[in-house]
């Protein structure tokens, strides 16, 4: 009985050891800074779903760097100018719907991992979407991927200073088989 008390004991004591040698250690202010990116992620799905431009360049620094389907563009007027391509796109498939209603997509955002360090944070999270843009307006999954982020905080506030979209519908934008969460 004895040896086995001791082996739970050393057994605990092992996984103890292991736990805080790989434990993470969050700034003091990383629950601010985690809820302050989350919202910038949020203000850009918002800005992304219903296509305004000018609130989605708004979540990139002046020299951001968006990487997604139509290619790599860098700095506010050129990230501008994409949503506006998308918006032009998007609008045919508008104009081919039945009048009952326009079509809609919508983003979503989950399982987020960020790293911060002062002024600098890396970020990565899934990302799927439901469209509805079939004759009777049932939702479906449209597509899924993930995120790789690199977010600078610029006068007191977080904003994407690159974002690259991984899409697994795309064999040009799918993930490769490296881990990406650090």
């Amino acid at each position: 009985m004895q040896k086995f008390v001791l082996a739970v004991f050393g057994s605990i004591a092992i996984g103890s050891a292991v736990m805080a040698a790989t434990a993470v250690n969050y700034a003091r202010t990383y629950a601010e800074d985690r809820s302050e990116i989350e919202d910038l992620q949020a203000r850009y799905m918002f800005a992304l779903d219903w296509q305004n431009p000018d609130v989605y360049a708004s979540t990139f620094t002046d020299d951001g760097v968006l990487v997604w389907a139509g290619g790599e563009v860098a700095g506010h007027d050129a990230i501008v100018e994409e949503v506006k391509t998308m918006k032009a796109m998007d609008r045919v498939i508008i104009d081919a719907s039945t009048p009952q209603r326009p079509w809609r997509r919508r983003h979503f955002i989950t399982n987020i991992a960020v790293r911060i360090d002062g002024d600098r944070a890396t970020g990565r999270a899934y990302w799927f979407e439901f469209n509805d843009d079939m004759r009777d307006r049932r939702p479906y999954l449209g597509a899924y991927g993930h995120y790789e982020d690199e977010l600078r905080k610029v006068n007191g506030r977080w904003l994407f200073s690159r974002r690259q979209i991984f899409n697994e519908q795309r064999d040009n934008m799918a993930a490769t088989d490296e881990y990406p969460a650090w």
